[in-house]
């Protein structure tokens, strides 16, 4: 059999179920896209996917390639459209299955959609679900449509009856005779059409794309500092590096398994300490599962206006609110210093990004999507499913039956008493 890995969101050697079922094959090549459809604009004129992710995308796809090399496996890399790299890869190297990740949400069904409808119906596609730590095969619900709308009754049953899968291991390298010619490149930022960038020396998130990064972070974070032990304590922190284990970019683009990092926790309270900090960080993956399970559950639903719940709000959507929000000069100094370090970094801590989007749509009463979209394109470590899925959670048409809004100046004295974290990005002496 000639098999083929086709990469999207599992952009990882460790712990990857379609790479282990690929190297049962004689023959295997990777395959993966800069899909021209995540850089173009959206409806409210953002670019989907703007430098910073698209950097940190980079450096992580060039990092897969050099891990697969040590497998003896070549990387085919492109930037434009799958439906028109890939049917002829298959048809070149004769793939009989190609192996992937399953996505199910809008443009990552279309761009599927479009292969299959472009290669011989003898090619067989096997799609694993791999981005969760709870697996769908193993959750206590019968149906993605019987998914609770509150995450606590989600969470509780979960880690009474679920348990989180072993990782997948690959033990031995495929024969060098497997390698085969490829001439294909990884793009720069300029041929994505983005203009290459210096990190912030401010930034929170100073890090770099990839899997051997990602482990390095949670060699540094969990065994070196053992910061972890600390993980509730500081997670709403605004300034510097280890308040927050900051693996959501690497999680993202699935640089690691959730399951890799829950495994690591079970070590270091098993070694190290076990307290409400440690647990703490696996309650916040149950809520990255959760939002997916939303996901599946509700489908189109998590772009609409109206949100999982219908609700009828009504929204504005004036230009110069937008202007002000994004740039970083409405009148609350709290909210100016978040939208600031995101425009400037692609970061913005937990703590700023409710704050923000409370702001947005709750005060301002702004159309709740463009905060999301906007979102979507600066953030490194965009999710699809959890970036609109708290988005509606924070503008009261998701799964927050509390429909919540912020104080945003008792917040900023709670989070920011001292002023550090506004002086930094705004520059000037605010207390």
């Amino acid at each position: 059999m000639k098999n083929l890995i086709w990469f999207r969101n599992d952009l990882r050697v460790q712990d990857n179920t379609s790479l282990f079922k690929a190297m049962s094959g004689e023959n295997v090549i990777a395959y993966f896209c800069f899909e021209s459809v995540y850089f173009e604009k959206d409806i409210f004129g953002f670019q989907r996917t703007e430098k910073y992710r698209a950097k940190f995308l980079i450096e992580t796809v060039t990092q897969l390639k050099h891990e697969l090399e040590k497998l003896n496996i070549p990387l085919f890399v492109y930037y434009g459209k799958s439906d028109y790299f890939l049917p002829k890869l298959i048809e070149e190297h004769d793939i009989n299955t190609v192996f992937l990740q399953k996505e199910w949400t809008r443009d990552e069904n279309q761009v599927l959609d479009s292969v299959r409808n472009k290669v011989q119906p003898t090619v067989s596609f096997i799609e694993t679900y791999d981005q969760f730590l709870f697996h769908p095969e193993d959750i206590p619900y019968p149906s993605f449509s019987s998914i609770p709308q509150v995450y606590t009754n989600f969470r509780k049953k979960c880690e009474k009856q679920t348990e989180v899968r072993q990782l997948t291991t690959i033990e031995d390298k495929l024969p060098k005779a497997n390698l085969v010619s490829n001439s294909s490149q990884i793009p720069t930022l300029t041929d994505l059409g983005l203009e290459d960038f210096e990190t912030d020396a401010r930034s929170a998130f100073p890090f770099f794309g990839g899997e051997s990064e990602a482990l390095g972070r949670i060699d540094h974070y969990f065994w070196e500092s053992k910061k972890l032990a600390y993980y509730k304590k500081t997670r709403n922190g605004l300034v510097g590096l280890d308040y927050s284990s900051k693996l959501s970019p690497w999680l993202a683009n699935g640089s690691i398994s959730p399951r890799t990092i829950y495994w690591e926790v079970k070590r270091f309270e098993k070694e190290v300490k076990k307290n409400q900090d440690t647990y703490w960080l696996i309650f916040e993956l149950i809520w990255r599962d959760y939002f997916k399970y939303v996901s599946l559950k509700q489908g189109e639903k998590l772009f609409s206006i109206g949100g999982i719940l219908n609700k009828e709000y009504v929204w504005k959507s004036s230009n110069a609110a937008k202007t002000e929000w994004i740039h970083g000069t409405t009148k609350q100094p709290f909210i100016n210093a978040n939208m600031k370090e995101l425009a400037n970094t692609g970061w913005m801590s937990n703590r700023g990004r409710q704050n923000v989007a409370s702001f947005w749509a709750k005060e301002l009463q702004q159309d709740w999507r463009i905060g999301a979209a906007y979102f979507e394109s600066l953030l490194l470590d965009y999710d699809v499913h959890s970036n609109w899925g708290n988005w509606m959670y924070n503008s009261g048409v998701g799964n927050d039956p509390r429909d919540r809004k912020f104080n945003i100046k008792s917040q900023a004295e709670r989070y920011d008493g001292n002023g550090k974290f506004q002086n930094l990005w705004l520059q000037e002496t605010l207390f």
